[in-house]
This record gives structure tokens, C-alpha cells and sequence, in this order.
């Protein structure tokens, strides 16, 4: 792999990393499903004009907005805004990876090796370490909210497999048309009216600084970048820089907005990413030894 692709894998996991930041000084700005929806509009307009439709049914184009923008983001953003560190919920979601592979089993008829076994019991042991410090419910509900986005990642790459080889970019582009009325709805309904008014007539610089990171830069060009470096090398080759994710998201959670976690979260934080390393380098390394 190039010195120049690799820059470019490390440009996107510190883009997605530092966008946690981001999405932070967003909620305390805007109300957070308005704050999804807003970020999707920026994600669609005006690149959907520039964008071929990419040949894909209706129903899985729509199914992956659904699921992506309304079922990941918007539980995400609400997740950080009541509470979830922005640094920890960029590990949590790395658990997407479980999700997506047991709802392959489920609807793909793929089967499961035993290191996806064996990473996801240790990964999901490092988050109920991490549970115990959150038991009360107030801390705990924006965990199991940014468990469940992590579940709705996983469902958005099984449509993802479903929709097969296809311009990710312009798929990207155009299914963010679809989760702003459902959010904007949501939003009305949840958050209500003078909420999202009030947010609108006081946003601030880091407000508008978030909808632009979050549509432009993290979703056009993190995932453009991605598919380009998926297109050129194995998916095995780039998908370990994702591990990277939360490595960027805790760090500058820590430098930017002074996120500390508590020796029991962080023993919990080393557990989860141990379970992704055995998920992703396991059958590599048996094949290694088999060969040697």
C-alpha cells in the first residue's frame, strides 16, 4: 500500500475521530435531531445536482437513509447530547462491527468464524464493564442509546452488501435526501418547536462550524475517500484503519473538550478494542501460522 494511501486512510479515521468533537459542540447549539437533520441536508445539497443516481433500488436507497441518518445519527446525537462522552461513544460504535456480521447470519446466510465469536464476547464484556460505572439510569440510557445506534450501523451495511458493487459516494450523496423530513418530524414531535426556533435564532459559529464538519467533511469527504481506498485495495487492507476511529476520538475528546474517563471506563475502553483487534487480525494471523 503507497505512503500515499495510507495518508489518505489516516486523513479519513482522524476526520471521523475529531467529527465526535464536533458532534458535541453541535448538540450544545442545536437541538440534536434537528442538529442530524440539518447535517444531512448539508450532506445532499448541493452535491446531489453534481451526482449521478446510483443504480440501486428505491427501497434499499431509502432503507440505508433510514438507517443511517435516523437510526445511527439520530440516536448518536441524542446519545452525546444527554450525556455519552464524545470520546467513549467513538469506541462504543465501533461494536457496529458485531452487529453487522450476527445480522449477516441472520438475513445473508453468512456463518461465523470463531474469532468474530471470540471478539465480540470479550468486546461486549469491555462494555458491561463499562455499564457497571453507568448503573444509574441517567448515565446509562445514552449508553444503551449509542449501543443501539451501533445496531443501526450494522443493519445500514447489511443494505450496504445488499445494494452490491456500487458508486459508494453517489449512494452516499443521495440517500441523505432521505433522513431530513423524518428527523425534521421527529424533531417537531421530541424536541418541539420552540426548542428547535430557539436553536435555529441562537446558533452560534461552533453550531454552524458542526453542520458543516458533519455534512461536508465527515460524510462526503470521509466516505469518498473511503470508497476510493476501498476501491483500490482489499477490504481486509484498509478496514484495520478503522481501529484508528476512536484512537482520534478519544484523543481529541480529551484535548478539545477536556473529557477525562474513570479507570473502570478506560479498562472497559482496552477490553472493547482488544475484542476488535482479535474480530479483525484473528483469521489473519491463523492463516499465517497455518502457512508457516
Amino acid at each position: 500500500m503507497p505512503l500515499r494511501d495510507i495518508l489518505l486512510a489516516l486523513v479519513v479515521v482522524t476526520v471521523w475521530g475529531v467529527n465526535f468533537v464536533f458532534i458535541r459542540w453541535g448538540v450544545e447549539a442545536i437541538p440534536p435531531l434537528f442538529m442530524t437533520g440539518l447535517r444531512y441536508v448539508a450532506a445532499a445539497l448541493p452535491a446531489v445536482f453534481f451526482v449521478r443516481r446510483p443504480h440501486v433500488p428505491l427501497s434499499i436507497l431509502i432503507g440505508y437513509g433510514l438507517a443511517i441518518g435516523v437510526g445511527q445519527f439520530g440516536l448518536l446525537f441524542t446519545a452525546i447530547s444527554v450525556g455519552m462522552p464524545a470520546g467513549l461513544a467513538s469506541l462504543i460504535m465501533q461494536v457496529q462491527a458485531f452487529f453487522t456480521f450476527a445480522l449477516a447470519i441472520l438475513f445473508l446466510g453468512e456463518r461465523i468464524n470463531r474469532f468474530q465469536l471470540l471478539g465480540a464476547v470479550i468486546a461486549f464484556a469491555g462494555i458491561a464493564l463499562i455499564a457497571t460505572e453507568r448503573l444509574e439510569l441517567q448515565v446509562l440510557v445514552p449508553l444503551l442509546m449509542c449501543l443501539l445506534s451501533a445496531f443501526f450501523w450494522g443493519a445500514a451495511n447489511i443494505i450496504t452488501k445488499k445494494a452490491g458493487r456500487i458508486d459508494m459516494f453517489a449512494f452516499v450523496v443521495w440517500s441523505s435526501l432521505v433522513p431530513p423530513i423524518p428527523l425534521f418530524a421527529l424533531s417537531m414531535l421530541v424536541e418541539g418547536p420552540d426548542a428547535v426556533l430557539q436553536g435555529l435564532t441562537h446558533i452560534n459559529g461552533l453550531g454552524l462550524a458542526s453542520i458543516a464538519f458533519n455534512g461536508y467533511a465527515a460524510t462526503l469527504i470521509g466516505f469518498g475517500l473511503w470508497s476510493v481506498l476501498l476501491a483500490r485495495h482489499p477490504a481486509g487492507t484498509i478496514a484495520p484503519f478503522s481501529l484508528l476511529v476512536p484512537v482520534a476520538g478519544m484523543i481529541s475528546a480529551a484535548l478539545l473538550l477536556g473529557e477525562g474517563i474513570s479507570g473502570l471506563e478506560l479498562a472497559g475502553s482496552v477490553v472493547v478494542f482488544i475484542g476488535l483487534l482479535v474480530n479483525i487480525f484473528g483469521p489473519r494471523l491463523r492463516a499465517r501460522f497455518q502457512a508457516a
